[in-house]
C-alpha cells in the first residue's frame, strides 16, 4: 500500500502544481473577463460537456451565490431548444480542456449570432473554442495525473480554480459584503448570524400590546389573543413596560385583580432591543436574562414587534 499512497501523493502534487502554474498565466484577458462579467446585464451562462459540465455547474453556483446572476446550460440540451434561454445581454463561459469538444464548438456560432459575449476556458489557445471566443482564459498545457493519462484530473482542477478566481475576483470588484452574502444564504449558519432583529421578529400585528390605561384583564386578553407569553405596555407607541406570567403570579392573591391598572403591576423599565441589532445579540440577551419574549424597538423607543425564543429555536439560532 505504500506504493499506492505515494501515487496518491503524486496526484495531489500534480494538481497543486497545475494550480500554481495557472497563477502565472493570468493576463489582460483575465481582466477583460472580469470586466465582461461585471458589465453583464443578463445572466452569466456556463456550459461544457462531460467533466467540464460538472465543473461548470459549480462555477455557476459560485457566481450566483456571490452576486452574479448565473445558470448552467448543457450544450446538448441547448441545441434542442434550450438556446431559447439566452438573450443578447448574456455572457457565456464555455469550458473545454481540449477546446475541440464537438457539442460545445457546435453551439458557439449560434450563441454568437444571438449576440452573447463568449469567454472560452481551455488549455488550447489554437482550438476552435478559442477561435469562437471573444475572450480566452488559457489554462496552459496540463498532463492528467491518472495512471494512463486519460481521466480528467489536473485539467478539471485547474478549470475549477480558474472559475473560482474569476467569480471571486468579480465578487471583490463588486465590493460584495458579508451582509450581501448572507442574503443569498439565509438557510446557512452565516446567513443566520448576520440576520437582524427586525428580520426575525414577529410584527406588531402579532404582538400583545396594550396602552398605559389598560388593566390586567386587558393584558391577559391580549396575551391570549396573540398566543404569546407577555404583553407590552405602550404610551403612544413608546414601550413603557412588560407584563408577564411572573408579574401575574406575584399579584394573583389580590382582590379585583383583573381590574387593577396594568401600570401598577408591570415590570418597568423592561428589556428591549433595537431592530437593527443582529439576531445573535438578541439570543444572548434572552438567554442571559431568561426571558421568552423580547420587544423590538426603533430609535425613538416605539415598539415594532417582538422576538419569541421558540421562533429562534425553530430557526436554529439556539
Amino acid at each position: 500500500m505504500t506504493e499506492i499512497r505515494d501515487f496518491a501523493r503524486s496526484v495531489l502534487q500534480q494538481e497543486a502544481d497545475g494550480v500554481r502554474r495557472l497563477a502565472d498565466l493570468l493576463d489582460a484577458d483575465f481582466d477583460r473577463a472580469v470586466e465582461a462579467v461585471l458589465k453583464c446585464d443578463g445572466h452569466v451562462v456556463v456550459t461544457g460537456i462531460g467533466k467540464p459540465w460538472l465543473i461548470g455547474q459549480k462555477i455557476s453556483a459560485t457566481l450566483a451565490s456571490t452576486g452574479t446572476p448565473s445558470f448552467a446550460l448543457h450544450p446538448s440540451e441547448a441545441m434542442h431548444g434550450d438556446l431559447g434561454r439566452l438573450r443578447a445581454q448574456d455572457v457565456v463561459i464555455a469550458l473545454s480542456n481540449s477546446g475541440t469538444s464537438e457539442e460545445v464548438t457546435r453551439m458557439l456560432p449560434v450563441v454568437k449570432r444571438l449576440g452573447c459575449k463568449c469567454i472560452g476556458v481551455t488549455s488550447n489557445a489554437e482550438s476552435p473554442l478559442a477561435a469562437h471566443s471573444d475572450i480566452v482564459l488559457n489554462l496552459g498545457k496540463v498532463s492528467e495525473a491518472c495512471p494512463i493519462g486519460m481521466a480528467p484530473s489536473v485539467s478539471t482542477t485547474v478549470m475549477l480554480a480558474m472559475g473560482d478566481a474569476l467569480a471571486l475576483a468579480v465578487m471583490k470588484a463588486r465590493n460584495f459584503t458579508r451582509e450581501d452574502y448572507a442574503r443569498f444564504h439565509p438557510g446557512g449558519a452565516l446567513g443566520r448570524s448576520l440576520m437582524k432583529c427586525n428580520e426575525v421578529m414577529r410584527p406588531i400585528e402579532e404582538t400583545a400590546v396594550v396602552g398605559v390605561t389598560a388593566n390586567i384583564g386587558d393584558a391577559l386578553h391580549a396575551i391570549t389573543l396573540h398566543k404569546t407569553g407577555a404583553a407590552f405596555i405602550v404610551d403612544t407607541g413608546v414601550l413603557k413596560g412588560v407584563f408577564t406570567d411572573g408579574d401575574l403570579r406575584r399579584h394573583v392573591d389580590e382582590a379585583d385583580l383583573l381590574t387593577r391598572p396594568i401600570i401598577e403591576v408591570m415590570t418597568s423599565p423592561c428589556l428591549s432591543i433595537h431592530g437593527d441589532k443582529l439576531a445573535p445579540e438578541a439570543v444572548l440577551l434572552m438567554q442571559q436574562r431568561r426571558v421568552g419574549e423580547l420587544p423590538v424597538v426603533d430609535g425613538s423607543g416605539k415598539i415594532k414587534g417582538h422576538i419569541a425564543i421558540k421562533d429562534l429555536v425553530a430557526m436554529h439560532f439556539v
